[in-house]
């Protein structure tokens, strides 16, 4: 049988006085979204309001990832609150741009401009 390769991925909280900081770190793919996307929803269930998506370490990202930032955003949106991406790697952000994507997130080019929209 074909090896399977599970690309690890990690994601880490930090909670800051503006914002709930999320880092992905490696890769968002149809393997892990649905796991990333539990882990993410459970920030807002836990009250975040203010979502910061730090992508600087994310690697890639497959159309089940963009689906998950989407319904990140759709939620803090009905929420009251407000997603903010930065740090994409350029083939990332192509992703996104191809997608259609950039045109309906915010996305900050560093850390403290990204805070700064909160």
């Amino acid at each position: 049988h074909p090896s399977t390769r599970v690309f690890t991925m990690t994601i880490a909280i930090e909670p800051t006085a503006n914002a709930h900081i999320i880092a992905l770190q490696g890769q968002v793919n149809s393997a892990n979204a649905a796991t990333v996307e539990t882990e993410v929803l459970a920030v807002v269930q836990q009250g975040a309001r203010n979502v910061l998506l730090d992508m600087r370490e994310l690697s890639y990202i497959s159309s089940a990832g963009l689906r998950v930032v989407l319904v990140l955003a759709k939620r803090l949106k009905q929420a009251g609150g407000k997603l903010v991406i930065y740090g994409m790697q350029p083939h990332v952000r192509e992703v996104f741009d191809i997608s259609g994507f950039l045109a309906i997130l915010n996305v900050a080019a560093s850390r403290s401009e990204a805070l700064e929209q909160f």
